[in-house]
């Protein structure tokens, strides 16, 4: 356990300092000054839970292996889950005080465009289209009809729109909107806009320097999710041994326990079953492991209390 005024050891640092290769004292102004409004500075996430079967397997072991969890979210999207599978998967996260994330409507990916398979990308994973944005929004109306209350976002216009909806209480005050990985913001001008346009954590990509993160924490205190093992469509970066610096200067931040050298299993369906629920078992593991790492190196406090899911005040523009 570690306070601001007990520093978190760094990885080998007294064999090395012992041969004249130790690292310089981190920097006090690097340290992120925000927090959770539960006083927390990291809470965990397992991504890329696909249905009802792969959550059963995720919470089973979480509890057989002691790893906290926050938030599980889910890749494939809305309208690749029956109501029944929603349901089901909205009442198992609340027995254990988990938020559930779910992923809205169409992308550029899975729709006739195909710009994302040229080698520029073209608009990426974004809605493309009036028929796409509004089927972002069917979505996510059905989902908070059946509880869900966090929403996963790829598309500015798309959060930007259900921002305004709850803004007017079409959705829930108290729905949460996440920014996914495949548009995460890269400098801090970004980060800021998506903020403003209703983020309420906001994915950056995995592979940002550590003085990245300090820069975006001068102009935004909105939490950050970061994949510290990420998924081979990310880049399959592994930050585990980063962990407790990614923490001090990213706070507030969500480590998502990602796994890379897996299969892809976007859009999800039973043909995948195997792959799914062995890889959501694995994702736990890593879970434990980076945990363990942490706690090793005197950072594994100051952890969120489980079941808490608001992001605090954030800025925002204004939505009229």
């Amino acid at each position: 356990m570690t306070s601001p005024d007990s520093p978190a050891r760094r990885p080998g640092e007294p064999a090395l300092t012992a041969l004249g290769l130790g690292v310089p004292a981190a920097d006090p102004a690097d340290a992120s000054p925000y927090a959770f409004p539960d006083g927390g500075t990291w809470r965990t996430e397992v991504p890329s839970v696909e249905g009802p079967e792969a959550l059963s397997v995720v919470l089973k072991e979480s509890s057989r292996l002691d790893v906290p969890v926050h938030r599980i979210s889910q890749g494939s999207g809305i309208w690749m889950l029956s109501d029944a599978e929603i349901t089901e998967m909205v009442e198992g996260c609340a027995e254990r005080g988990v938020e559930l994330c779910l992923f809205t409507g169409p992308r550029g990916s899975w729709d006739t465009g195909a710009s994302t398979r040229t080698d520029s990308g073209g608009a990426g994973l974004r809605a493309r289209g009036h028929d796409a944005l509004a089927g972002c929004v069917e979505d996510a109306l059905r989902a908070s009809g059946l509880g869900v209350k966090c929403l996963l976002v790829a598309d500015e216009g798309v959060l930007w729109t259900l921002h305004r909806l709850r803004a007017r209480g079409i959705l829930p005050a108290d729905t949460t909107f996440k920014v996914s990985a495949l548009v995460g913001p890269v400098n801090p001008a970004s980060y800021a806009v998506h903020e403003r346009l209703g983020a309420d954590s906001i994915n950056i990509p995995s592979d940002l320097t550590l003085a990245h993160f300090t820069e975006i924490r001068r102009v935004s205190g909105a939490p950050m999710d970061l994949y510290i093992e990420a998924p081979d469509d990310l880049g399959g970066y592994v930050r585990m041994y980063e962990a407790a610096e990614l923490i001090r200067r990213g706070a507030p931040i969500y480590l998502k326990f990602g796994l890379s050298r897996a299969p892809g299993i976007y859009p999800y369906g039973a043909h995948l079953r195997d792959v799914a629920l062995d890889t959501a078992r694995e994702r736990v593991r890593r879970g434990r492991l980076a945990l363990d790492l942490l706690a090793r190196h005197g950072a594994g406090g100051n952890m969120s209390p489980l079941g808490s899911r608001l992001p605090g005040p954030l800025r925002r523009f204004t939505s009229e």
